[in-house]
């Protein structure tokens, strides 16, 4: 099975995809980027483009995306339109999407909802076996959402 776990957001989306066969392992991770210099709408076209192109690349079986989760209002807002890109092509995609919160994802890796980014980092280098805490941060999100989509695949709700 291939999960690609997806951290929305405008200026960096992190991404992961995991491989759980034979044994799970990290098959790709990284940041889409777009930049700050560009207007909103430019950067949502670039965004949809690039979240297109990485599901024709990474061809998974089900993706995990994060649950929007308000910090400030004015990210909150960016963000959420950053994910209505991602979801619509999600949706175009038309394969399994599940979400979760961030409580949801920290539980799921370290067994408490309040992990800090480097707990969670180290959650997501210890369960796939880097020597190395993954980075950045983002990327590291976009595993941790793929790994929780493994650990919780037989139950939607966590």
């Amino acid at each position: 099975m291939r999960i690609l776990g997806i951290d929305p957001g405008l200026a960096r989306v992190g991404y992961g995809l995991v491989i759980t066969e034979p044994m799970i392992h990290a098959q790709d991770y990284g940041v889409i980027t777009t930049p700050s210099h560009q207007a909103l709408a430019q950067r949502l076209v670039m965004l949809y483009g690039d979240v297109q192109t990485l599901l024709a690349q990474c061809q998974p079986d089900q993706v995990v995306i994060e649950k929007l989760f308000f910090y400030r209002m004015a990210n909150t807002i960016i963000v959420a339109q950053a994910r209505g890109v991602i979801l619509l092509c999600l949706g175009q995609w038309g394969g399994p999407v599940i979400e979760y919160s961030p409580p949801q994802i920290k539980q799921a890796l370290t067994g408490h909802g309040r992990a800090t980014k480097l707990e969670m980092q180290a959650a997501v280098q210890r369960e796939l076996g880097f020597e190395k805490l993954p980075q950045p941060d983002d990327a590291a999100d976009g595993l941790a959402l793929a790994l929780t989509g493994w650990f919780f695949r037989h139950n939607s709700e966590l």
